[in-house]
């Protein structure tokens, strides 16, 4: 199947292209940690931010200082954690925060109660905030699916596509979605990739994980062989697939309420000879957000 996208970005038809992020960039020491290393190594080909988090301040400056690497901004409108919690950079005084003036634990309670223009100036602070920082910053992408709709059909992919035109950055939302017959899922990606594409703004074909929590007595290898098998299931066209790849110490299961294990495996996973391994011999082609990124500022000036 030909992907318009693969065209334009020069690949060879057919060509099974993959970007391996690493979301939760700056969530915790833990997850800076691993995923600097990660970044380092050429593991990974991109991650994003948390900038309201309490360790982002870390990750920015890595990434300040690397700005070869492929880093972007997590857009956050939700806390989930019970222990650990954190709070909008625009204050606590709109809609944005729960009863103890933080952002909400659910996405229901966002898309329920969040005003439209408190979302705009939060998410648009995130981004300015590491900007400022001194990241280049490459795309964004969404904390917990806060901004789509997907629970009461109420989205915020309006300010998010201003703040992604305004800035010449990509988005992370599929143009297609596999494996579903929800009919009125499938009109309303449509939907959303239309008023992307109306805005100037490249998203991916498809968006593809893994189970978020480690399934009972699931060992590291049989969660190893099922990422092989998602990985060589990885059609034609360009397919973004993340992770959320930790250190699994004191730290992160004092922080977290569940699946601190698995966060470890992820960081195992993805330095893994035997995933690389397959990557190579399925001829599945690793870029990053910055090729997208640079395809949408095409023939555009952008202040540097």
């Amino acid at each position: 199947m030909s992907s318009d996208l693969a065209d334009r970005l020069g690949l060879e038809p057919g060509a099974r292209a993959v970007i391996l992020n690493a979301d939760d960039f700056g969530m915790c020491h833990a997850a800076n940690i691993a995923i600097t290393r990660l970044l380092g190594d050429g593991a990974i080909d991109s991650a994003t931010v948390m900038v309201p988090c309490a360790w982002a301040p870390e990750a920015l400056a890595f990434a300040a200082s690397r700005r070869d690497l492929d880093v972007g901004v997590h857009l956050v409108l939700t806390s989930e954690w019970t222990r650990y919690r954190w709070r909008p950079l625009t204050g606590t005084g709109t809609t944005l925060v729960d009863d103890a003036g933080f952002f909400p634990a659910e996405v229901l309670a966002v898309e329920q109660h969040a005003a439209e223009a408190d979302v705009a100036a939060e998410l648009a602070a995130q981004v300015q905030t590491a900007l400022d920082a001194g990241v280049d910053v490459t795309h964004l992408d969404n904390h917990m699916g806060s901004v789509y709709g997907l629970l009461t059909g109420r989205d915020f992919l309006g300010p998010v596509f201003d703040i992604a035109a305004r800035h010449g950055l990509p988005f992370r939302l599929p143009r297609e979605m596999g494996g579903s017959d929800d009919a009125a899922l499938r009109a309303k990606l449509a939907e959303t990739a239309a008023a992307a594409d109306a805005r100037g703004v490249e998203i991916v074909d498809r968006l593809w994980t893994h189970p978020f929590e480690q399934a009972p007595g699931e060992t590291y290898e049989q969660m190893r062989d099922g990422f092989i098998a998602l990985l060589r299931a990885v059609p034609a066209g360009v397919t973004e697939i993340y992770l959320h790849p930790m250190v699994d110490d004191v730290e992160l299961r004092s922080a977290v309420d569940f699946a601190a294990e698995k966060r470890g495996h992820e960081l195992r996973l993805l330095s893994d000879p035997a995933v690389h391994r397959v990557i190579a011999d399925e001829g599945l082609v690793r870029i990053g957000w910055r090729a997208l990124r640079e395809l949408q500022r095409k023939g555009r000036a952008w202040p540097r």
